[in-house]
């Protein structure tokens, strides 16, 4: 008789205990049922479904014009495949910056319409007011300081943040804000390696980075960048684990040529 092994699920006090032991978190992306089904059997701790599906699934420029609907859409369809990774769900651009009712009425939606487990949020001062009326509703957040996409036009480039003493400060500054606010983590983005490394022994809570060194408590990459499928982006941060832009072009030309061919269907693939 087989016996189903419970499966344990991460939760944010899960995380919090891993950065207790120095166990790394590890972190990835997700946008769909099947990829997800994919990553949370693997055993991925956090599966981000991040606003970065305005460029790799959508095709846009930046993470700007993804909206609120369309992030449920992704963030319901990564639920459905979860038996065991937390589930964070970017906030878009304009659902939640300058007005702390229109941010939680946001977070609501996402949190009833996806059966997500938190929500992430770019910014550190800024957005206290927004931080604090989401965490008052009882739903956990993940913050976001360096580098943060949906200000792009703010910054005028996707280089490296923080590397100048002031910026660098209040950045630091915003890590423990965000802390006593209530975040249960916070994602780094692309700051010098020395910084995120300050920054993560000061904090109770696990920072997750994205180009920004080995001192942190965890990574995450986009899961098409590390897989291959998007092979124009080639930050020095990426590693590739698969080139599959390639295999896959190359399969598609196998299974064209086999159809060209009247090779495919054989006798064996037919009723």
């Amino acid at each position: 008789m087989s016996v189903n092994k419970e499966v344990k699920r991460i939760t944010t006090h899960v995380l919090q205990a891993m950065k207790a032991r120095h166990e790394k978190i590890s972190m990835l992306t997700a946008y769909d049922f099947s990829m997800a089904r994919i990553l949370d059997d693997a055993g991925i701790d956090v599966l981000l479904v991040g606003d970065s599906a305005s460029n790799v699934m959508a095709g846009h420029e930046t993470t700007l014009p993804i909206t609120l609907d369309q992030m449920i859409y992704h963030a319901s369809s990564v639920v459905r495949a979860v038996n065991r990774s937390l589930v964070v769900v970017d906030l878009p651009f304009g659902s939640y910056q300058g007005n702390s009712k229109h941010a939680l009425d946001s977070t609501i939606r996402i949190m009833k319409e996806s059966g997500a487990h938190a929500v992430k949020l770019e910014g550190g001062v800024e957005i206290k007011e927004s931080i604090v009326r989401i965490l008052s509703a009882g739903v956990p957040v993940m913050g976001h300081l360096g580098l943060t996409p949906q200000s792009i036009y703010k910054f005028g480039t996707y280089t490296v943040r923080a590397r100048e003493e002031e910026e660098a400060e209040k950045l630091i500054a915003d890590a423990q804000l965000l802390q006593e606010l209530g975040c249960f983590a916070i994602v780094l983005e692309k700051i010098p390696a020395h910084l995120a490394k300050q920054v993560s022994e000061n904090l109770v809570i696990p920072t997750i980075g994205i180009g920004a060194g080995p001192d942190v408590d965890g990574q995450v990459l986009v899961t098409h960048d590390l897989l291959g499928i998007t092979k124009d982006f080639q930050p020095r941060f990426l590693r590739r684990y698969l080139e599959l832009f390639e295999e896959i072009k190359v399969a598609v030309e196998s299974y064209i040529k086999d159809v060209r061919t009247g090779d495919f269907p054989n006798e064996k693939e037919q009723y």
